[in-house]
């Protein structure tokens, strides 16, 4: 397994400091937020791609993937009744994809939960239906490029749309394309599920359907910064036979993201080395 780093924890650097700073902690990678590269990351070009490839490369470390998708530019939706709102968010979304694999990416994860609202008055059937013939649009780019486009459940304090994984996993079943399936945030899943994270690895990362997963508390701190256990989640990821990628996305940086960074994968890491 290998461990990323989110960006947006130590945005406050530039995107070489930031891979320096992540390979000298020894994170394997970063998955990169969009929105930390450009206001309108339509905007990144492939050589502007390459650049930042080349910048990772340099300083040791991988571009692991791509998540917050759609944080900017603003205005753009996958729940939305607006057909030009549509086009723009899929055509951002196409963009995406392309962009992850011109980095060295394999995975995009879909959080972004302002973008995935369900409208006032609207049912959630409505707002599905939307999504998932966005889905199925944008899936056939993401397997013809060679990813794999993640569906993130996010938990019912951040969005109304998606919350749990068997919603995400009813959404891979519609959308019907090996390149789109689910992730599991642990935050997310510890404030929302009713199974304990790790029986939810257990059970369903045997399906193929769960590509990635996010550590974080459920206090939306860091892994190890708050009362979540994490040894029983890696111990399922290591008996299920995941080899992907663990990314720390906490979402509360105190004292502050680079001293953040530093706990999650020094906790990380030393409950590794205990795993049987």
């Amino acid at each position: 397994m290998k461990l990323s780093l989110c960006n947006e924890v130590i945005r406050e650097l530039d995107f070489r400091e930031q891979c320096a700073f992540a390979h000298a902690l020894g994170y394997d990678g970063l998955e990169v937020a969009p929105f930390t590269l450009a206001q309108d990351p339509q905007q990144i070009e492939p050589e502007d791609a390459a650049r930042l490839r080349a910048i990772a490369e340099d300083e040791g470390v991988e571009i692991t993937g791509l998540h917050w998708l759609l944080v900017s530019p603003r205005g753009l939706s996958i729940t939305s009744d607006d057909k030009s709102v549509q086009a723009r968010t899929q055509d951002h979304l196409i963009r995406l994809i392309y962009l992850c694999a011109e980095l060295g990416g394999t995975v995009l994860v879909h959080g972004s939960p302002a973008q995935r609202r369900v409208k006032p008055g609207e049912s959630w059937e409505t707002a599905y239906a939307r999504a998932r013939e966005m889905f199925r649009a944008i899936a056939e780019t993401a397997c013809d490029v060679g990813v794999t486009y993640c569906i993130e459940p996010l938990s019912t304090a951040e969005t109304s749309f998606i919350n749990h994984l068997e919603e995400a996993l009813r959404l891979v079943d519609d959308v019907g394309q090996p390149c789109f399936r689910t992730m599991i945030d642990t935050s997310a899943a510890g404030q929302t599920e009713e199974q304990p994270v790790a029986d939810l690895i257990r059970r369903w990362m045997p399906s193929g359907k769960v590509a990635h997963i996010q550590f974080n508390d459920s206090n939306r701190r860091g892994p190890g910064q708050g009362e979540d256990d994490f040894l029983p989640i890696l111990q399922a990821l290591s008996d299920t036979g995941y080899d992907g990628v663990i990314s720390m996305e906490p979402f509360i940086y105190e004292p502050d993201g680079p001293t953040v960074a530093k706990e999650s994968i020094r906790y990380v890491r030393a409950l590794m080395e205990r795993l049987v």
